[in-house]
């Protein structure tokens, strides 16, 4: 698949979130990589092949009177490309599984742990 196709259909499962949620979201940047950096994978439990996104930055409900006091770069959720296209047999399967993984770390914006997004997640589908 392209990247111009897999950001379509990233692009398309944002726009297609609840507007009480979409409206919440401020300061993100979401962007697509093939894979995980050496960097990310210092700090992170899983590996090169199996990390299909991530959140990093401050989570919104740990936003205090200080966030953006002073310069803040955005938060930035990333879908790493080639390890949810292998992670699938086709297009359908890609877009479902990249719905999935940016509603994950959506919820990790909104300060979810795992468990938690996970049950949202059930109640979801």
């Amino acid at each position: 698949m392209t990247r111009e196709r897999f950001e379509e259909i990233a692009q398309t499962a944002f726009d297609n979130l609840p507007e009480d949620f979409k409206s919440r979201i401020d300061n993100v940047h979401i962007v697509v990589e093939d894979y995980p950096s050496e960097d990310v994978l210092e700090h992170m439990k899983g590996g090169k092949y199996s990390l299909l996104g991530l959140y990093q930055g401050t989570p919104l409900p740990h936003r205090n009177t200080w966030y953006g006091t002073s310069p803040t770069g955005p938060d930035k959720i990333t879908l790493y490309q080639k390890n949810i296209e292998a992670a699938c047999r086709n297009e359908s399967e890609v877009e479902l599984r990249i719905l999935e993984v940016l509603y994950h770390e959506i919820g990790h914006y909104f300060g979810m742990n795992e468990r938690e997004i996970r049950a949202a997640m059930r109640n979801f589908q």
